[in-house]
């Protein structure tokens, strides 16, 4: 093996410092490349129109859940009796919690309160960005978290 000398602790030292940096960056190039981290484009524009939207929202008195079970993503949209909601139009992104590589906007059936869609979800952490327009215009908004373990919501 030999004399162990200034050089080679140097040279020890050197890669042992070589592979940390290299993994550092490694890792910091995918969590930069893997989320974007933008919720909103200009966050002062959205600040002036959040109190009015909130509103509205409130107003409506809607509740939301989501399920999934047996591959199929149920959204449950009630309005203040219990009733189904008064909703004219409702568009939902599925994606990852943190990354945006999966994403997908599945054409929902309803019936009468429940919005369903066959959907192969994985096992993991996912968020549905749920957008809805009420029948008398107001836009109703929510993220809702959903967490799927062995096949089940």
């Amino acid at each position: 093996m030999g004399e162990l000398t200034g050089f080679k602790v140097l040279m020890i030292a050197l890669a042992f410092f070589g592979v940390v940096i290299g993994v550092n960056v490694i890792m910091a190039w995918q969590a930069v490349a893997t989320f974007p981290g933008i919720e909103v484009r200009n966050s002062y524009e959205a600040s002036q129109e959040f109190d009015a939207h909130k509103a509205a929202q409130d107003a409506l008195g809607w509740t939301v859940e989501a399920r999934y079970a047996g591959k199929v993503l149920e959204i449950e949209m009630t309005g203040p009796d219990g009733a189904p909601a008064e909703v004219a139009s409702m568009v939902a992104l599925v994606g990852w919690a943190t990354s945006t590589r999966d994403d997908v906007t599945p054409e929902f059936t309803r019936n009468g309160a429940v919005y369903a869609t066959p959907l192969d979800l994985p096992d993991g952490n996912w968020n549905i960005r749920l957008k809805a327009v009420a029948g008398n215009g107001a836009e109703f908004t929510r993220r809702i978290p959903l967490l799927i373990s062995n096949g089940q919501g």
